[in-house]
């Protein structure tokens, strides 16, 4: 059985910083493409930052390009999402997906929380 667990979220000043955990289990990180997304309150779910299959290849959207770096530790079986220069429109719940046989797989999410 597939399962994402996220953590790491939290309430921080803009400016700071924090990083997220996706915990994997129930198959192996390494042999699937990843991604991050995030969901704002009254708003759509959006794709923050997606990771290819062999680790070659990370795109960010472009509200989040040069302060979010994505990353994932196969041993682990762990993806990490480093958020730096947080802004109040970060906020969100953040979730980690993994789409396994058609079957698109959520955690259950963490609060990112950037407010003075």
């Amino acid at each position: 059985e597939v399962q994402l667990v996220e953590s790491g979220g939290g309430l921080v000043q803009p400016g700071g910083s924090l990083r997220l955990s996706c915990a994997a289990s129930g198959f192996t990180l390494s042999s699937s493409a990843m991604s991050w997304h995030r969901q704002a309150p009254g708003k759509q779910r959006e794709l923050v930052a997606v990771i290819t299959t062999g680790g070659g290849s990370i795109s960010y959207a472009d509200s989040v390009k040069g302060r979010f770096t994505m990353s994932r530790d196969n041993a682990k079986n762990t993806m990490y999402l480093q958020m730096n220069s947080l802004k109040p429109e970060d906020t969100a719940v953040y979730y980690c997906n993994v789409v396994r046989g058609r079957v698109s797989n959520w955690g259950q999410g963490t609060q990112v929380t950037v407010s003075s």
